[in-house]
């Protein structure tokens, strides 16, 4: 019998000692984190850069002389600056050098908006340095176009440059052209060519900052034909 009572006494202490253990374990948090249903079950994030393939290129057009279309109806000064500001690209200055554009002229005339002269039956308009065709005007004078592009390169990278009048075979808008390629040639007919900075909004940089009547010389014209005479282009001061 008191063998009996003693295996009773032990074996409740048996099961109140395991009792106390498992309460132990489920009421320490700190011991057991609570698992969070809301992500249980999915993959862990894996964070990674992403890097640009070395040496591939945009895509790019050909640059074997296009042709505009001198003789479309011209289109709103409005639409002008927004192609011009679609295709600028505001390329910084470095210490790339120029050429002379206008290497075939056989006439040096006035300075008005910018500087007037003559070229044998298509003789091409060079491109100083890399830049960028970036608007048509098809009937900018006297039903003639004007061309407007960007330097690339050298200390006036960025600024814009035009010529206008006659020519064509024109660069089209979007074209980036190497130094020496055409950016037009000179018609078989027309009144000259004039050459000049210009602005981004559609006019020559003459009417933007003095104003421009017809004939008057101006800043703007001076300073474009001091530009070409720093090239070597020997065009007298007009």
């Amino acid at each position: 019998m008191l063998d009996g009572c003693r295996k009773a006494i032990a074996l409740l202490v048996a099961v109140l000692v395991l009792v106390g253990c498992g309460t132990s374990t489920v009421g320490n948090p700190a011991e057991t984190p609570a698992r969070d249903e809301t992500t249980a079950g999915l993959p862990k994030a894996r964070p990674h850069v992403i890097e640009p393939s070395a040496g591939v290129q945009a895509q790019t057009f050909a640059t074997t002389d296009p042709v505009g279309d001198p003789s479309a109806h011209a289109p709103p000064l409005s639409q002008i600056r927004h192609e011009l500001r679609l295709e600028i690209i505001y390329a910084p200055a470095n210490n790339a050098s120029y050429i002379d554009p206008l290497q075939y002229v056989s006439r040096w005339e006035r300075t008005d908006q910018g500087v007037d002269a003559n070229m044998p039956v298509g003789a091409p308009i060079l491109a100083p340095c890399r830049v960028k065709i970036l608007a048509v005007e098809p009937n900018w004078y006297a039903g003639q176009p004007l061309v407007y592009f960007e330097l690339l390169e050298g200390p006036d990278a960025g600024h814009v440059q035009y010529v206008a009048e006659e020519i064509t075979k024109i660069a089209r808008p979007g074209l980036i052209l190497e130094q020496g390629q055409a950016i037009a040639r000179y018609a078989a007919s027309g009144t000259g060519i004039e050459y000049g900075w210009s602005t981004i909004n559609g006019i020559t940089l003459a009417r933007a900052t003095t104003g421009y009547e017809e004939g008057q010389v101006t800043p703007a014209g001076r300073s474009i034909r001091a530009w070409l005479n720093s090239l070597g282009a020997n065009a007298g001061n007009g």
